[in-house]
Parts: C-alpha cells; sequence; structure tokens
C-alpha cells in the first residue's frame, strides 16, 4: 500500500476543503503541524511526503529510507534541501501559479487601505465620530486618488503581471524592473532600472523570488531613493527588505506608508521593529490562501502525486 503524509496540511485545509482525492492515491495520514523533532518519526515510513512549511533537512532526508517524492504545498520550494534530495534521487515538486489573483487582489487591499485608510475610518464611525460629527462627512487623513500615481514593479511574473493590470486599470502609470528582461512587457508598462523604480514610483510592489543576491537589497539606501509621499508594499519574501531599515524610514518620514504580507521571520517576534513602525500594517501571509487559490493548490498537489505515480511527474524542481 502506497504510503503518504502531510506534514501540515492545517492552513492550506483548516477544515473547509477536502482530503478524500488525496487519499483516494493511497494510505494518507495528514496531521495539522508537524514539530521539527517529530518529523522523522512521522515521515519514515513514507514513500511521499507532503509539506508546506516544515522543513526537509538534509539530516532529515537521510533519515527517510523509504522516501521517493516530495510535494511542496507553496510554489517556494526553501523549506526543502535540494540537493540533498537529489543526491537521493528524491523528487520535489512544487504548484506553481495557483494564488496569482489572489496575491495581486492583496495588493491592492494594501494600497487602498494605505490610501484611504478605509479600516481606521470605519473605527472612527463605530467608535461615535460619525454620529456626534457636526457636518455630513468627515476624515482624519488624507484620501489619496490612485488615477495619475506611479506603479513600480520590481519582478515581472504572473503576479507582477497581474498587479501591472490592475494598476493600469486603477487609471495608474506602470514601471517596471525585472532582472531578467522580459521578452514581451504588459502592453502599457515600461521598463526601467531598479534605482528608477524605487526614485519615480508613488508606490512600489515587490514581486520577486528571495535568493542569495537580492536578501535586504529593500535598504537603507533604497528607501532614502523614495518619495516622502510613496507607499512599499511587500506581498513577495519578507527577507527582501531590511526591516530595521524600513522601520526607521516610517518613522521617520522618509516615506508614507508600507502594507506588508510577508516578514523575514514567521511568525514574526515580538521585537521586531516593524510591528510598531508608524503607519504600518501588517497581514499574517494571507495574500495567498482565498478558498478559490486554496483550492487550485489542493487541487495541483493532488495531481502531482498521481503524476508521479503514474511515471509522468510533472511541477518537477528536481
Amino acid at each position: 500500500m502506497k504510503r503518504i503524509v502531510v506534514l501540515d496540511g492545517y492552513t492550506l485545509n483548516p477544515g473547509d476543503l477536502s482530503w478524500k482525492d488525496l487519499e483516494a492515491l493511497g494510505r494518507c495520514t495528514v496531521y495539522d503541524r508537524t514539530a521539527p523533532e517529530d518529523t522523522v518519526a512521522r515521515a519514515e515510513a513514507a514513500e511521499v511526503v507532503i509539506t508546506n512549511k516544515t522543513a526537509l533537512s538534509s539530516g532529515v532526508i537521510r533519515q527517510l529510507p523509504n522516501l521517493k517524492y516530495i510535494g511542496v504545498l507553496a510554489t517556494g520550494y526553501n523549506v526543502v534541501d535540494i540537493e540533498a534530495a537529489r543526491s537521493r534521487g528524491v523528487l520535489v515538486t512544487n504548484v506553481p501559479a495557483y494564488s496569482t489573483q489572489s496575491v495581486a487582489q492583496m495588493v491592492f487591499a494594501h494600497l487602498l487601505n494605505l490610501a484611504l485608510h478605509v479600516g481606521r475610518h470605519a473605527q472612527t464611525v463605530s467608535s461615535g465620530n460619525w454620529s456626534s460629527c457636526p457636518d455630513f462627512c468627515y476624515w482624519d487623513t488624507p484620501l489619496i486618488e490612485l488615477a495619475g500615481l506611479t506603479m513600480g514593479i520590481i519582478g515581472l511574473g504572473r503576479i507582477g503581471r497581474a498587479v501591472a493590470g490592475l494598476a493600469l486599470t486603477f487609471g495608474m502609470n506602470v514601471i517596471a524592473y525585472d532582472i531578467a528582461a522580459p521578452a514581451d512587457v504588459p502592453r502599457g508598462c515600461r521598463l526601467v532600472e531598479l534605482d528608477d523604480v524605487f526614485q519615480a514610483s508613488d508606490v512600489v510592489s515587490l514581486h520577486c523570488p528571495l535568493t542569495a543576491e537580492n536578501k535586504n537589497f529593500v535598504n537603507q539606501q533604497r528607501l532614502a531613493m523614495m518619495k516622502e509621499t510613496a507607499f512599499l508594499i511587500n506581498t513577495s519574501r519578507g527577507p527582501l527588505v531590511d526591516e530595521g531599515a524600513l522601520a526607521d524610514a516610517l518613522n521617520n518620514g522618509s516615506i508614507a506608508g508600507a502594507g506588508l504580507d510577508v516578514l523575514s521571520s514567521e511568525p514574526p517576534e515580538k521585537d521586531n521593529p516593524l510591528l510598531s513602525a508608524k503607519n504600518c500594517f501588517i497581514t499574517p501571509h494571507i495574500s495567498w490562501a482565498t478558498r478559490a487559490a486554496r483550492e487550485r493548490l489542493l487541487k495541483a498537489a493532488v495531481e502531482n502525486v498521481a503524476a508521479f505515480y503514474a511515471g509522468k511527474p510533472q511541477n518537477v524542481v528536481t
């Protein structure tokens, strides 16, 4: 009987989806969460191990004698030691492109909140401010129209392109940088150099993978290039941003605000300076987590396992 173990299924499926299609492929055990010290014991009998954020290091992989396949419940696969898997002949797959529209939507959720402070104004209404207002309306922060502003996108992959399309729909000007200049640039989008994105944009949105070369590339120097009225949005990877430098820039008014769905450490340490920074709005890494996106993710993950068993693996990263 084929043995399948899901190490951390809760964030993908907290109970509103079904594992039945995966269970149909073999003897399947789903754990909501797995502590590092329990990983080997839970996975050692399985030939298929599926993980989201539970790390499969070289030390762990060496202790799994039956392991033939690792399925990552995400697009990024840095939780797996790829070299160790390759040396053991273990296939690793991921799930690309399942959350493109959901992540692009979150970019604008953060941007619209920064521009209009919807949550803050709704809270003041609930607190009675409107009921006691001498006028028919009020606002206690500037209200910003997006049309005519410049959206700067760093990374023109699927999500970057989706964000560009939404920005154009809002009437924004769109400039972009990608380390590998794409053969085709979305209509209405203009390619520029990286520093030009920071200097010219009213909004900078990050959509690039994390590499050794770009870690903390949004640093004090680049933040200083931004307009004092500009916003930074990060729905990509937390370590792209030097968090201390961003907190300083927000607190001293060098930039106007930030909307973040990712941080360098998740969950964050209580002393992370961004948790108390001015005009910094942080959501708990949920841009991928709409039900529609999670349904696509689960369906694709099951199809990846089925393709592996059929001898026709897909979405292979090694």
